[in-house]
């Protein structure tokens, strides 16, 4: 999955976390339209076409991001 910011590495997510952001995420392609909206997720950046370049795994509730884990 995919936040809706496109962060270039996971530092740049980890922040926006950190700061109190409310971020979002989405399942691109013809999988889309099945991201839970509470429990845990992978996500992965940057978006394509860019090479990912890191990958986390993150809490989520309510359709946002709450806690990156790793």
């Amino acid at each position: 999955m995919y936040t809706d910011i496109n962060f270039k590495t996971k530092k740049q997510l980890k922040d926006a976390i950190a700061q109190g952001r409310k971020l979002t995420y989405y399942q691109p392609g013809p999988f889309g339209g099945s991201a839970p909206q509470d429990g845990t997720i992978s996500l992965e950046g940057p978006h394509y076409p860019a090479l990912h370049t890191w990958y986390a795994r993150a809490e989520v509730k309510d359709g946002y991001i709450i806690k990156v884990m790793r």
